[in-house]
């Protein structure tokens, strides 16, 4: 039988060094634009604004011509082709919208075909904020809660549950990591989308978690007095292949929408397959091996704590 997890350690500095990357970009991200993430207007308030221009025109020059009519620091990216662009700007009246319009028919030949445009004040955009953080936060205390109780019957259940959560947690940064990554590369901005996205992986995360865990759990009935690493590494091995195609199945599908699919939904799609990705390892590579660490007392801080409770006093 292959020792899978006998080499532990190594897939936790491969861990560490793929979230690196991830947390540099989003600590240079909070220096510099007081956010981890790009963020849109979906949180900051302000309005975008989506238009079909009757000829290829420049970015830069709707990024000019907005601030020559009141309305500086717009975002202006393509959308397809060189005719089409989504704006995004500081919330914008009608009648500064109007005064836009008038000044885009003039400049480029033609009125411009208004494919959408929506405002979102900036109340909507914080309520939005603290709403995923709560989801976010009241979805790890309860995953937490269900896998402690529903492993209640191995000894000690509360490490079954934490070891998901910190798997949990590490496919989060990732994916967030690569998503600011992609902010500072090509201006990735994150929204309603990125919130599910998110939500997704945190789901896909536990799941696959949950599959090695039980299978480790009816592996310890089964093998009872057996070295917990080997009942581990069993468990990983009979579980990894269906993990594995279960997986694949589902990154085909992703794979195909980021090919064909909408501009719209990319970086979503884009963001749920690196999640995925980030899911189906930590499962096998960081979970489990996780857990083995701490049954087996790797975890020093843990266990200077209980040998100092259990330190006789001396008179």
């Amino acid at each position: 039988m292959y020792k899978l997890i006998k080499y532990r350690r190594y897939y936790y500095l491969l861990s560490s060094l793929i979230i690196l990357p991830g947390l540099l970009a989003m600590l240079y991200s909070l220096a510099t634009i007081g956010s981890p993430v790009h963020i849109s207007i979906d949180f900051t308030g302000g309005s975008l604004w989506e238009l079909r221009l009757e000829e290829a025109v420049a970015p830069g020059d709707i990024v000019r011509l907005f601030a020559d009519n009141g309305s500086p620091g717009a975002n202006v990216n393509t959308i397809g082709d060189d005719r089409t662009f989504a704006i995004r700007t500081e919330e914008i009246s009608p009648s500064q919208k109007a005064a836009l319009l008038a000044a885009l028919t003039e400049s480029f030949n033609g009125a411009p075909e208004e494919l959408q445009f929506r405002a979102v004040g900036p109340t909507i955009g914080r309520e939005v904020t603290r709403t995923a953080f709560i989801a976010t936060i009241l979805a790890t205390l309860i995953i937490l809660g269900f896998i402690t109780w529903a492993f209640r019957q191995v000894v000690h259940p509360f490490r079954f549950g934490a070891a998901a959560i910190i798997a949990m947690l590490h496919d989060v940064l990732i994916t967030i990591g690569f998503f600011s990554i992609m902010g500072l590369i090509a201006g990735w901005e994150a929204d309603a989308l990125f919130l599910t996205a998110i939500l997704t992986v945190i789901g896909f995360s536990v799941q696959d978690t949950i599959v090695v865990f039980d299978r480790i759990r009816e592996n310890s009935r089964r093998h009872r007095g057996e070295d917990f690493e080997v009942i581990a590494n069993r468990s990983v091995l009979e579980t990894m292949q269906r993990s594995i195609a279960t997986q694949i199945n589902a990154m085909f599908v992703m794979i195909a929408l980021l090919m064909f699919g909408g501009v719209t939904i990319r970086h979503f799609i884009a963001t749920m397959l690196v999640g995925l990705l980030s899911g189906t390892y930590s499962s096998i590579f960081l979970a489990t091996p996780l857990l083995v660490t701490w049954e087996k007392g790797g975890l020093k801080l843990f266990n200077r704590k209980k040998k100092r409770r259990q330190k006789p006093v001396t008179a």
